[in-house]
């Protein structure tokens, strides 16, 4: 029986792993897969480095230390937004020779197939993490423009008594 290790992950503190955990228990039932750990990081962007999400951290030590034999997530953007940190997991799971289920995208590792989807789905993870800040972007901009603008209406004209 293999042993599998869940990731879960959301990005504000208001949001549940609960679907996610269920989901995957689920799947991991069906496979006869046992759960031996889950790791969860709470409100932690997957934007993050290893080194700021704890329990993606700890999940990596666990992987090296051969505690268990698959890791299961819900999808590839929960473990993480940079190309480059999802290429370092994936190799290091394979060199480990552990493979990875992601859900919602039905991917295996363990076939040529598998990873060049999985390397693939983070080029675009990448990308809808550059668009969201591109958006955030302008929106701070636009705000400060509109600020900036209401603040000159503001201003007392010349002729006007300034208050005492």
């Amino acid at each position: 029986m293999k042993r599998a290790a869940i990731y879960l992950r959301v990005s504000t503190i208001e949001q549940t792993t609960a679907n996610q955990e269920r989901e995957l228990r689920q799947v991991a039932e069906r496979a006869g897969w046992d759960v031996v750990k889950v790791y969860k990081d709470h409100g932690i962007s997957g934007a993050k480095g290893r080194e700021k999400r704890p329990q993606f951290d700890a999940l990596h030590r666990d992987a090296n230390a051969r505690q268990f034999d698959v890791v299961m997530a819900w999808s590839v953007d929960r473990l993480g937004r940079s190309l480059q940190d999802l290429v370092e997991f994936l190799t290091n799971l394979h060199a480990l020779k552990i493979d990875l289920f992601l859900k919602t995208q039905g991917v295996d590792t363990t076939t040529p197939a598998g990873k060049a989807l999985f390397q693939m789905m983070g080029v675009f993870a990448e990308f809808e993490r550059a668009m969201i800040q591109e958006r955030g972007t302008f929106l701070l901009l636009f705000w400060r423009r509109l600020v900036a603008k209401q603040i000159a209406f503001a201003k007392p004209s010349p002729c006007q008594a300034a208050p005492l």
